[in-house]
């Protein structure tokens, strides 16, 4: 049987020389490999007790839901700025070049609900730093931050130090 990584398509030189890019797709493309990912996150998760499973667009979406779904739970999405109907909190982190905006709904999070974060790949950290933060400011605590993939030579994990972070893949490299 294939592991999960033998589903990650690498490409080399992308988006620049040196840089060998790790592509999700090519999990989500196949049945065992989506399905050896969900299993992956939801085995990360079978001792922790929590209320919500949160993700940011589009691949958190795509990861957690499934996850929320068959735990029960519900599913709180992150959207970029402008994008999400109701009263927002936003809270804004820093990219390579320049920084973005996030937002979710003010009353997605109730005080003292606990929190998952799912997510596709943890890079720098920054995005996961500031859903953290809304999660707080909305009175919930943050239980676990779970990824299909991680890019440990980036050190997004330095950012959420003090967290329970768990990748089903890491690489070395960036």
């Amino acid at each position: 049987m294939k592991k999960l990584e033998d589903y990650v398509r690498s490409i080399p030189d992308f988006p620049e020389p040196g840089i060998i890019f790790r592509d999700v797709t090519s999990i989500l493309q196949d049945a065992d490999g989506l399905h050896l990912a969900i299993e992956g996150l939801l085995e990360q998760l079978k001792d922790v007790e929590y209320d919500l499973v949160v993700g940011p667009e589009s691949r958190g979406f795509i990861f957690g839901v499934p996850v929320a779904y068959e735990n029960h739970k519900g599913f709180v999405p992150v959207r970029k700025k402008g994008k999400l109907p109701c009263e927002t909190i936003s809270e804004e982190y820093d990219l390579e070049y320049g920084s973005a905006v996030i937002e979710m709904h003010k009353d997605a999070i109730q005080p003292g609900q606990k929190v998952v974060v799912v997510d596709d790949l943890i890079a720098t950290g920054g995005t996961i730093e500031a859903i953290i933060k809304m999660v707080e400011k909305l009175g919930g605590q943050v239980v676990k931050i779970c990824f299909v993939m991680e890019l440990a030579g980036l050190k997004g994990r330095d950012k959420l130090s003090g967290y329970s972070v768990e990748s089903l893949i890491t690489y070395e490299g960036k």
